[in-house]
């Protein structure tokens, strides 16, 4: 490559060198080869990608949808509903789509994948309104103690929105290259993709995706109208979204769509009937090229100057026969096209037949739900029965429960904890609707990958010497205990064996950060504290081991709180402005009862209680703030509150709106056998800092199966509310369980989408 430049210009350079300043943007035309005419330029663009894998942890199985019918053994032989499909498992994932699609690119679960036939549609829908509030009622209780509550993004979320918006289009460009990067490498070479944005970022999106699948692989700009008017007053209203479908290659797949063709279409096109009254459009019968006469009604007839009829002699007689030539005034023969004979009109990218979900079983209130025909569309479109679909912003699981529906694989992740419960009690409904209709469906898992992001936050470097490997992990462990503390809130403190803080006057235990706060743990800390006369303590922890009586210490005479540790605590901003909250954990009680004779035993397990102790709000700061004849929800001490002030008198009032400790649980589940299925991870057998350097894939690495110490939760009954009906059984199914000894786990997920386990031994 030869660089052309005058005197002048190198001197330049030499100036701006010397002076350590960027090079103006000429130069880098002048500088380097780049054949492009047109690329989008943003602040610290790069073509790197995340290239981190992350063993991905199964939280839940989903296999059968059970409700409120006996099941056991028998099931097997007497049901005749429909069945599940074996072979792959549909996958909904909670975490981060950056790390999720990193480890799907370059991890085991890519040759899983391939082993299907590939990924063939990507669907995303991601967050494109920067002003957006991404808050959504909820309802509480059922009949006429319902009540309704906004429910905020949880701080992860808000962050998370925070840094795609917080330097303006320059984040959020540089959030969906290096993702779109990822999926174009995830996509089959017939794969498509389809990306749904609005005017405020499609401008950018159609560059960022001709940079990445090319100009030639662009399909269409499909305008979707979601509402039929809007009403602005100063400009024109904005009814429309734009999806850009883009291929992964000339190969894709596309099956044409048709749309029902209008009254008024139909009388302007299929102006003709027959005298059946059997309606149909007269076509011409020639085409381009010159042909010999044919016969029609006994008679000769050429067609015209350089055409040709586009029918044999033998296909004309035919077509006389079956009276499907209908013959204008002149005489001249036209093929009759019959509107009982078409599908529909031929779908364009206009899509102006699919609104908005506004009301019926489909709602569910969530404030970015999309409606189901549009996912029908684009999925008939890009993809056959038996394909593999995927959706990174899944939201409410629209496009994972069209998927199911349409008897195609799926899988499916959001960051949002909220996003993925709303989707998990969705697709369990797809799967009891299928099943009741006498149609085949697949399991499904519930996966994450938040545990192994803090494992990956103290991971050391294994090339070391074994001397500054534990000086390195040490380092790293005091890096992580001042993390905690400090988006505690907390001071440390020397001294102690199991106790690193101190917070006013209470002292604080941190869990480790690989592994549940043990009951061996929680003991350790009970016998310190008893013999330094120590009476209060937090202990922090992400997970608690299963099984664990909390209650157990508190009747000894200790004031000691367990609490949960917020993934936040890993978002640098979200601690320095002390957003990250502490929760205690929630107690749930159950009990078993059994019934039944010999053998022939039957289990159902009965929730007895449940609290949390969620406080998300200051309730003195907002009675202050609020203004006369005002009121305001809020989480105060494991309750939700109306607080409100009277227009004259200025009293404040508060109405506790969780009338009962039932009003708090949204879903629960039974797994009768918990220890019966356990987690295996795939990992690699080389470890280290350098394991994923830049340019090796994951086709170069070896892994072997390891046991977490954890049980796989098999959802083997559930009940949960819907917007529809909001009933919840607090005594399960009864289940048919031969003799023996069990541990059973009953796992709860609150209002906003918290889960609490509960393990319980049962004999039979």
């Amino acid at each position: 490559m030869s660089i052309s430049l005058s005197d002048n210009e190198k001197r330049d350079v030499i100036k701006y060198l010397e002076a350590g300043k960027p090079l103006p943007e000429k130069y880098r035309f002048l500088l380097f080869d780049d054949d492009r005419e047109v690329e989008l330029v943003w602040n610290g663009k790069t073509n790197e990608t995340e290239n981190v894998v992350l063993p991905f942890q199964v939280i839940e199985q989903i296999d059968e949808p059970r409700s409120d019918e006996k099941f056991g053994n028998q099931d097997t032989l007497f049901d005749t509903g429909g069945r599940q499909i074996s072979g792959w498992t549909n996958k909904l994932i909670w975490g981060d789509n950056k790390l999720i699609l990193s480890s799907l690119k370059n991890g085991p679960l890519r040759k899983e994948i391939e082993a299907q036939g590939g990924l063939k549609l990507i669907y995303i829908d991601p967050p494109f309104d920067v002003g957006a509030d991404f808050s959504m009622d909820i309802t509480i209780g059922d009949g006429e103690d319902e009540e309704s509550f906004t429910k905020k993004p949880s701080v992860i979320e808000e962050i998370a929105f925070r840094d795609t918006w917080g330097k303006g289009a320059d984040s959020f460009i540089a959030m969906m290259y290096e993702r779109l990067k990822l999926m174009h490498d995830l996509l089959v070479e017939d794969g498509s993709i389809y990306v749904h944005c609005d005017w405020r970022v499609n401008g950018y999106m159609r560059l960022i995706l001709d940079e990445i699948f090319g100009k030639d692989n662009f399909q269409n700009e499909i305008v979707w109208q979601r509402f039929g008017a809007h009403n602005d007053g100063k400009k024109y209203g904005v009814v429309t979204d734009t999806i850009f479908y883009y291929s992964k290659s000339s190969s894709r797949i596309y099956n044409q769509q048709t749309e029902p063709y209008t009254e008024e279409y139909i009388k302007e096109r299929f102006t003709m009937q027959d005298p059946d009254g059997r309606r149909f459009y007269p076509n011409v019968i020639t085409g381009k090229g010159s042909g010999p006469a044919r016969i029609f009604r006994g008679v000769s007839l050429l067609p015209a100057k350089g055409r040709h009829w586009t029918y044999t002699q033998d296909g004309i007689d035919e077509l006389e026969k079956q009276n499907g030539i209908y013959y204008t005034k002149e005489g001249t023969p036209c093929l009759k096209q019959y509107l009982d004979e078409y599908p529909g009109r031929p779908v364009q990218n206009l899509w102006a037949d699919i609104f908005m979900t506004k009301s019926g079983s489909e709602l569910l209130g969530y404030p970015t739900q999309k409606p189901e025909e549009l996912l029908t569309r684009i999925i008939k479109t890009s993809t056959n029965e038996g394909d593999l679909v995927a959706d990174f912003f899944v939201g409410s699981g629209t496009t994972a429960a069209v998927a199911e529906k349409l008897n195609r694989k799926w899988i499916a992740s959001d960051l949002g904890k909220f996003s993925v419960h709303t989707a998990r009690k969705r697709l369990i409904g797809v799967q009891r609707e299928l099943k009741k209709e006498n149609k085949n469906f697949r399991a499904f898992e519930i996966l994450n990958v938040g545990r192994y992001e803090r494992e990956n936050y103290i991971s050391v470097n294994n090339d070391l010497r074994a001397e500054e490997k534990a000086k390195q992990a040490q380092q790293k462990e005091k890096q992580f205990i001042a993390l905690i503390l400090t988006a505690y809130k907390a001071e440390p403190v020397e001294s102690f064996v199991n106790l690193a803080g101190k917070k006013r006057d209470r002292l604080i235990a941190v869990g480790p950060i690989n592994m549940p706060v043990s009951s061996k743990m929680v003991k350790d800390i009970f016998t310190e504290c008893r013999k330094k006369g120590i009476t209060k303590v937090d202990v922090l922890g992400f997970d608690y081991e299963m099984g664990l009586d909390f209650k157990e210490y508190s009747e000894q005479g200790m004031d000691i709180v367990f609490k949960i540790i917020p993934r936040e605590v890993f978002d640098k901003k979200a601690v320095e402005k002390g957003q990250v909250k502490f929760y205690d954990v929630a107690y749930v009680e159950c009990r078993p009862i059994i019934k039944g004779k010999g053998n022939a035993k039957e289990l159902s397990i009965e929730l007895t209680d449940f609290s949390v102790f969620y406080n998300q709000d200051n309730s003195g700061e907002i009675e202050e703030a609020l203004k006369p004849g005002g009121s305001k929800v809020v989480v105060e001490n494991g309750q939700v509150v109306k607080i409100s002030k009277d227009k004259q008198t200025e009293i404040v009032s508060k109405e506790v709106l969780t009338k009962k400790w039932g009003d708090w649980i949204d879903y629960w589940a039974i797994d009768y056998n918990f220890t019966s299925r356990k987690e295996i991870i795939r990992v690699p057998k080389t470890h280290g800092d350098n394991l994923f350097e830049k340019g090796k894939t994951q086709d170069l690495l070896e892994y072997e199966e390891v046991w977490t110490g954890d049980y796989i939760f098999d959802n083997e009954w559930q009940s949960f509310r819907t917007k529809k009906n909001r009933t919840l059984e607090f005594v399960s199914a009864p289940k048919e369980m031969p003799k023996g000894n069990y541990k059973v786990a009953v796992k709860v997920v609150d209002i906003f989408g918290n889960d609490t386990t509960r393990v319980i031994d049962v004999k039979i």
